[in-house]
């Protein structure tokens, strides 16, 4: 048999597999073959929602397990040898991988990343470069020594046998930082996405470098304890008898893993400065979660921790690094030496994607100004000006106000689940606690139930701190909905939170970014696929900003006079404070309510309380994002046509591929995935007609179809008289079904169960109508080009 006939899976099996076991790799651990390293992107059709394709590589080589070095892209013996290099080339610069092979059976081009000179070169099956070849070759590249390589590098990850393995971008977080410790660098900043497993990567670093003796003391700071206790029973529970919790009293050094909060270790008095009674020495490496927070400001009480152990390696994590002009996550830890960002995140499909609606409210448009003589709820007269969002709910409370946002957050959960964890964030403590009690008055026929079905989680409040727990644990019910000012706004692992409702301002990216990631934890087994913002203050215009998701340029001045104000990101944790909490809109007050949470709390003037006022919903519209997850400020038709005039050149083009297409459904996913925002064309130009004739219509200025019409033509062609009668009515009803459904429901063979269809007999009954199986799909096939025979 010609080698030109041969699929791809056989020229693996016939020519590249032996190809590597006569170069000395060892099947078993030192390559993969059909790798899929993403989960493949979620894409959301209205309420609906599916995965992308995922990414998979041909074959991923390993010098051992834990280290990816190369990967092998194969085409068909039909094309040429260099066919797979540019698709090889994406994937290494995903995988960080310096080896890069593409083949088609014949012989391999390799392009090595490490060779200056020579970049790509031709070599023949059995020239493979062996194991130990390449290994040289990328401990060269990486300025790595064979010792510290064979002492850090080569530890293995820790197996507990679950099958739980680090994902791509973990593999490559946890080995470059120990590539950077193997040569010397102790300040490491590493900046995950909220939901990609800080934690989980943070344990395979620390595990590598304690189980080689690399680093014997370690230190794993956070800033609470929900925080702390998390990780001791999650992620790090394999270091069982070895680890221990830093409490306030006289320490135990007998330990080798610490865990510890920041605030248990520091204090304004001297002798509360716990972390004092280890020697300066004592850690060999500390890792500190959240670093955007307290540490990365440089007068802080947090700082000096880290400065006390200044001879210990310093690992900070972080989703959010902060950058301005006083505070600085770099100018303390180096720039990051690995980013995994949001966007990457949802297009590889480990992060849940958004959906945003934006709520306008009447008051927040055109202010509110008091009539003459307005009293307050206490009797006193109310000011005379204009008060605007900015005041609502930090000066002034309306309780129609409140009232409205509860009723639109309570009419969004009744047309999708009544049961959605929902997060509702609020100005302050006193505003959580009045929407609490709206929303309870909304749904109480759920809330005579059981009361925890909506509940206020914030730090003054024991009752809801202690169902925390509860609300993040999928499994279960209780409490659905909760309302909080801070105390959620970060570290809480909320899996299957489906709607975060923002009646807050937020000045703060690096508080926007924390917010967002409450909800892009995915959770297929209890269906978190995607999740809903609700925006009740504009605070989604921060979508749009260049910085929303990428690292921010370091722009801290190194000034001795400038005071540290913290960006004004009022992040303090509620847990920190003993009363109501000021307001987050930081950017327009230049005076926060906390710079740090140790300093004495200011107090707030009084707020006003007003009642009797109309607040009536403006309008209500879900907003569009682009594939970058950027805001479209054109119109929708406008923004497809962009994106279908790179893809398909002419009219011809398009109808030829559709024409030529065996599913057209694979066509309307890789629309979907290219950014194509199918569900919501349809509902912008006619939701009766299908992906076809929108193409034809936005693309092409074609007058479109509804399905109806097209399955009306069919019918009159009457080009079911050569079938026999049972495969006329058969065909018939599918006309009908693609009428009702689209063109997507008949291509699947399911529609034979339903009816009508499943009138005419089984599936196998109908098909045998045809003449079998393939004659089934001929006729099809043959079914939608009569379909699309007007364009």
């Amino acid at each position: 048999m010609s080698k030109k006939l041969f699929s791809e899976r056989d020229i693996c099996t016939k020519f590249i597999t032996p190809a590597l076991e006569n170069a000395g790799w060892d099947k078993m651990k030192q390559f993969r073959e059909e790798v899929n390293f993403t989960d493949g992107r979620i894409i959301v059709r209205g309420k609906l929602s599916t995965r992308g394709k995922k990414k998979r590589a041909d074959y991923i080589l390993y010098y051992k397990p834990n280290i990816p070095i190369g990967i092998i892209e194969v085409k068909e013996n039909n094309h040429e040898v260099g066919a797979g290099m540019q698709q090889g080339l994406e994937y290494s610069d995903i995988l960080q991988l310096p080896f890069v092979f593409s083949t088609n059976g014949d012989r391999f081009l390799f392009h090595d990343k490490t060779n200056s000179t020579n970049v790509e070169t031709e070599i023949e099956l059995d020239d493979f470069p062996s194991p130990e070849i390449l290994w040289s070759k990328y401990l060269k590249f990486k300025g790595l020594n064979e010792e510290d390589s064979k002492s850090i590098v080569e530890q293995d990850y820790f197996f507990d046998g679950s099958g739980r393995s680090p994902r791509y971008y973990q593999q490559n977080a946890v080995n470059l930082t120990l590539e950077a410790i193997a040569k010397g660098q102790n300040r490491i900043l590493l900046v995950m996405a909220t939901g990609t497993g800080k934690t989980y990567t943070a344990f395979q670093i620390v595990h590598r470098l304690w189980k080689s003796r690399t680093k014997k003391r370690i230190l794993f700071l956070a800033d609470r304890n929900s925080l702390i206790d998390q990780t001791k029973r999650g992620d790090f529970k394999h270091f069982r008898d070895k680890m221990t919790i830093v409490q306030k009293r006289q320490v135990d050094k007998s330990y080798e893993i610490y865990l510890a909060i920041y605030q248990g270790l520091t204090g304004n008095e001297d002798e509360k400065n716990i972390f004092k009674q280890f020697s300066e020495d004592f850690f060999d490496l500390i890792v500190i979660d959240e670093c955007h927070r307290g540490s990365a400001k440089e007068d802080s009480a947090w700082r000096e921790v880290l400065k006390y152990f200044k001879s210990a390696t310093q690992i900070g994590l972080t989703a959010t690094p902060k950058e301005t002009e006083t505070v600085s996550n770099s100018e303390y830890f180096g720039d990051p030496i690995y980013t995994y960002s949001l966007k990457q995140g949802i297009e590889d499909g480990f992060l849940a994607p958004y959906q945003v609606v934006r709520v306008t409210l009447d008051v927040d448009v055109e202010g509110w100004r008091p009539e003459k003589d307005k009293r307050d709820k206490d009797g006193n007269v109310v000011e005379d000006r204009i008060y605007n969002r900015k005041d609502f709910d930090r000066n002034l409370v309306i309780d129609n106000r409140t009232w409205a946002v509860a009723k639109k957050v309570t009419e969004f959960l009744q047309n999708t689940s009544r049961f959605n964890k929902t997060i509702v964030f609020c100005r302050d403590i006193d505003h959580a606690e009045r929407m609490r009690s709206a929303i309870a008055n909304l749904n109480s026929d759920l809330v005579l139930q059981n009361h925890k079905y909506v509940m206020r989680i914030t730090g003054d409040n024991d009752e809801g701190k202690r169902e925390l727990d509860n609300f993040i644990d999928p499994e279960q019910t209780y409490p659905v909905i909760a309302t909080t000012s801070e105390l959620m706004t970060t570290g809480v692992d909320a899996q299957t939170c489906k709607l975060i409702a923002l009646d807050t301002e937020i000045g703060s990216m690096t508080k926007f970014k924390q917010i967002v990631g409450r909800g892009t934890r995915v959770n297929e087994e209890f269906g978190k696929l995607y999740f809903t913002i609700m925006d009740f203050r504009n605070v989604t215009d921060l979508f749009a900003d260049p910085n929303f998701d990428g690292d921010p340029v370091r722009i801290k001045i190194i000034d001795e006079d400038t005071p540290a104000n913290d960006d004004f990101d009022n992040d303090v944790p509620d847990e920190l404070q003993t009363d109501e909490k000021g307001s987050t809109d930081q950017v327009n007050d230049p005076n926060p309510d906390y710079s740090d949470p140790f300093t004495e709390k200011k107090t707030k003037p009084a707020k006003i309380y007003v009642n009797g006022v109309d607040v009536t919903v403006l309008n209500s519209r879900e907003l569009y994002f682009d594939k970058e997850g950027k805001p479209i400020t054109v119109s929708l038709k406008d923004y497809t046509k962009d994106i279908l005039s790179e893809k398909y050149t002419s009219l011809d083009q398009f109808l030829n591929l559709w024409k030529n297409s065996d599913r057209k459904d694979a066509i309307i996913q890789e629309l979907a995935e290219q950014g194509v925002m199918v569900e919501e064309l349809l509902q912008a130009v006619n939701k009766e007609c299908d992906l076809f004739d929108i193409i034809c219509h936005v693309a092409f200025d074609q007058k479109p179809l509804t399905r109806q019409e097209r399955a009306n033509e069919v019918k009159k062609r009457n080009y079911f008289a050569k079938y026999g009668e049972q495969a006329r009515n058969v065909l018939t009803a599918l006309v009908d079904k693609y009428a009702d459904e689209g063109v997507e429901t008949i291509e699947s063979m399911e529609v034979l169960k339903l009816n009508p269809i499943s009138e005419f007999g089984s599936p196998m009954e109908i098909v045998k109508t045809f003449g079998g199986r393939e004659m089934y799909l001929n006729a099809i096939k043959e079914l939608e080009n009569e379909i699309y025979s007007i364009a």
